[in-house]
């Protein structure tokens, strides 16, 4: 039996500034359960990751003040547009994020939303915040880069 292709991920948002505002320090891969409406809107890319983030409560895993628009076309049946949404994991992946995220200073962020196949997928990390000597350093860096392009 022949395995089945591979295809690329279709990115439907990025969230830029997670990568500017925490270090980065390991990245998980969840489905996310979405009403009807909420997959017309994405499929429009409206979508802010503004105050985003995901926590641990009950065994589950929540994605907490992700704005996704409403549906122009949506009826009364239309979703409210920043409401907890259920991330989807293994349990085993779940109570692993729920130990790192108890240790002192880690979040975890959705670092972007994308497509597989014709599923909804958030790239998730677990993140340590950027003190702003951090981020000088960061935008130190990306100058030097830029004038060594140039």
């Amino acid at each position: 039996m022949p395995l089945r292709e591979e295809r690329p991920h279709r990115p439907i948002a990025k969230n830029r500034k997670a990568f500017f505002n925490y270090e980065i320090l390991s990245r998980l891969e969840c489905g996310l359960a979405l009403r009807g409406t909420e997959v017309k809107s994405l499929r429009g890319g409206h979508v802010d990751f503004a105050d985003a983030y995901a926590l641990v409560s009950g065994g589950r895993l929540e994605l907490v003040g992700l704005h996704i628009a409403e549906y122009e076309m949506g009826n009364r049946h239309n979703h409210p547009a920043t409401r907890a949404r259920a991330l989807l994991a293994h349990r085993s992946q779940i109570r692993k994020l729920q130990a790192e995220s108890r240790t002192r200073g880690l979040t975890l962020v959705p670092l972007s939303l994308y497509w597989k196949g014709s599923r909804v997928k958030v790239e998730l990390a677990v993140a340590r915040g950027k003190r702003l000597y951090d981020k000088r350093e960061t935008i130190k860096k990306r100058e030097l880069q830029r004038a060594g392009e140039r």
